[in-house]
């Protein structure tokens, strides 16, 4: 079961007016579960989005791009069990399609229609089926179907992921709402996985667009499982624009450190689940870096010791063979590193001091921490005070079962 992650319960999302979302089971690959989803805007709605930065990236997400920067999207359209990745020309048709046949149930253009896709990659979209799929989704449109559009959306998922916040503005509650889908293929330079988040508030695109990036940067661009960043990454921040919600038109004041505060919850917790329901978890950690140069750096070498499969199989086998997170950070890639200033803590455990074994370090303590379900190492650098975390998970027997198996 996933590391400390309880799935959202009837009642637990909630709705945001005008958002409407309708489910169906169309067997894009497997017969008798949701596999398609349709989220429809109203009118005043403004959309923003984030997409992977793999060269290889899906037709979708091809489509997404061309199709946000040219006009305001009526609705979303998203199927599981095919990736649609590696298809070539054939892929933009078929997603062209499933546009097509959307924005005509709906009386809107093609281009008006935000396209997904996941799943298995270098297969042809079956659009047949998610266009034979779509009357059912929209028959079961709803502004409360958010607990079922989590499920639709799983692929080696062990849980449905969501979350709602609120914050105040202008004397007015405004509530956010978001899910998302990952459990492996899980590496930041974006968000690695489908994420879809909503506002009940009036927030122009270009806002919209730099609340996204910044609140990206600090959930999903920090949770990695196995360092393979995917073809088909996409993350949409939805403002609904009810007439009578508070208007958020500012990068800047209270209103949008408010509104960012509640995002950034949400979002957090959906990147976060997505470690702790990474494929054959058992450990989720923290791994902070700290009186770094900058940032980069900190996230620089965090990441190193994320990837790590033997910092990895040890964390599963709660196995303090911790030189090996001392030989992650060498490797990061900080030429100038000092190493004989690097300190390391395993929970309250200090096990490096000035580069070196700590005098007092017992590693029984380490290894009663290792066998914890969440853990957080934190390394200091001693060249400045930045400071970062990145989070992510273990490897286990799992992992390789569960990729070795994907197409079964």
């Amino acid at each position: 079961m996933p590391v400390g992650l309880t799935p959202p319960v009837a009642g637990s999302l909630t709705p945001i007016p005008g958002i409407r979302l309708g489910v169906a089971q169309a067997g894009v690959r497997k017969a008798n579960r949701d596999d398609v989803l349709v989220i429809c805007l109203p009118d005043t709605a403004t959309v923003a989005g984030v997409f992977t930065q793999n060269r290889f990236c899906a037709a979708p997400v091809q489509l997404c791009r061309t199709h946000l920067a040219s006009t305001a999207p009526r609705a979303l359209v998203i199927n599981t069990g095919n990736a649609n990745a590696g298809t070539g020309e054939d892929g933009l048709v078929r997603a062209r399609q499933v546009c097509a046949a959307l924005a005509n149930e709906l009386g809107c253009k093609e281009d008006q229609i935000l396209p997904f896709s996941t799943g298995v990659i270098m297969e042809s979209l079956p659009a047949d089926r998610i266009i034979s799929g779509i009357p059912a989704a929209l028959a079961n449109l709803a502004e409360d179907n958010w607990l079922r559009a989590a499920g639709a959306i799983m692929t080696t998922d062990i849980v449905a992921k969501g979350r709602t916040a609120s914050c105040q503005i202008k004397g007015q509650i405004v509530t956010v709402t978001g899910i998302a889908k990952g459990s492996g293929m899980i590496h930041p330079n974006m968000a690695t996985m489908l994420g879809y988040v909503a506002i009940d508030a009036r927030v122009p695109a270009g806002v919209l667009q730099h609340l996204l990036n910044e609140v990206t940067n600090e959930s999903f661009n920090r949770v990695t499982v196995d360092g393979d960043t995917s073809t088909n990454d996409s993350f949409i921040l939805m403002a609904n624009g009810r007439v009578d919600a508070p208007l958020v038109d500012a990068i800047d004041g209270a209103d949008y450190h408010a509104l960012y505060a509640a995002v950034a919850e949400v979002s957090v917790f959906l990147a976060q689940a997505l470690a702790r329901d990474g494929e054959g978890a058992t450990k989720f950690v923290t791994i902070e870096v700290e009186q770094g140069r900058d940032r980069a750096e900190c996230v620089q070498i965090a990441k190193a010791i994320a990837h790590s499969p033997l910092v990895k199989t040890a964390l599963f086998a709660s196995d303090p063979n911790l030189g090996r997170i001392l030989a992650a950070i060498g490797y990061a890639g900080i030429d100038d590193l000092d190493v004989n200033k690097i300190g390391l803590w395993l929970g309250d455990v200090e096990v490096v001091r000035n580069g070196g074994r700590d005098p007092s370090y017992v590693e029984a303590r380490a290894a009663e921490v290792m066998k914890r379900e969440d853990i957080t190492m934190r390394i200091t650098l001693g060249r400045g005070s930045a400071r970062d975390r990145v989070w992510t998970c273990d490897f286990s027997y799992d992992y390789v079962k569960i990729n070795a198996e994907y197409r079964s």
